[in-house]
């Protein structure tokens, strides 16, 4: 199991570097975007369609980043493994137990949050990766605006007919 996590955690990476890479060239597909305030419950996987994985995966990275401005935790622990493994954009590591705990003493309130930028990449049956670029903005504990930028990992595994993310890393690029 830890070289498979191992494995993937360098696919992951890798591919992280190649979309920074190419994010000043053009991209061959739209950009993904949601807003906080309106993730479409007809597209999620809940409404019973059936989708594709790259479509499955944007939508729940759209709904998992509209909770983080809801501060809507049941959304985002319905969507993280219970064996989830990570790396928070404060550098800590963290499980499932910890990312949920940092959700909830988030005391931030949000204008908005949304991905710009989402690519899949499907490893074969049942597991694929995510990088995506994620913006927050609104205003802060202390009554401070904020305006953050995200670069993000998400490793995805398909388990009961079920997508979860396994492991995450993400790193605030930017704040103003």
């Amino acid at each position: 199991m830890k070289l498979i996590t191992s494995l993937l955690g360098i696919a992951a990476l890798s591919f992280a570097t190649s979309a920074l890479a190419q994010e000043e060239s053009p991209s061959a597909a739209p950009e993904e975007t949601a807003s906080a305030t309106s993730p479409s419950p007809a597209a999620s996987p809940a409404a019973g369609k059936k989708m594709s994985v790259q479509a499955a995966l944007k939508d729940n990275e759209n709904r998992w980043e509209g909770a983080i401005g809801k501060h809507d935790m049941a959304t985002v622990e319905a969507m993280v493994a219970a064996d989830f493994a990570g790396v928070s954009s404060k550098g800590k590591f963290q499980n499932r137990r910890g990312l949920l705990a940092e959700m909830k003493g988030d005391k931030d309130t949000f204008a908005s949050t949304k991905n710009e930028k989402l690519d899949v990449h499907n490893f074969g049956n049942g597991v694929a990766v995510v990088v995506g670029r994620a913006r927050e903005k609104g205003t802060g504990k202390d009554g401070k605006a904020f305006d953050r930028t995200y670069l993000f990992t998400d490793t995805w595994m398909e388990r009961a007919g079920q997508w979860q993310c396994i492991a995450s890393q993400i790193s605030l690029v930017s704040q103003k």
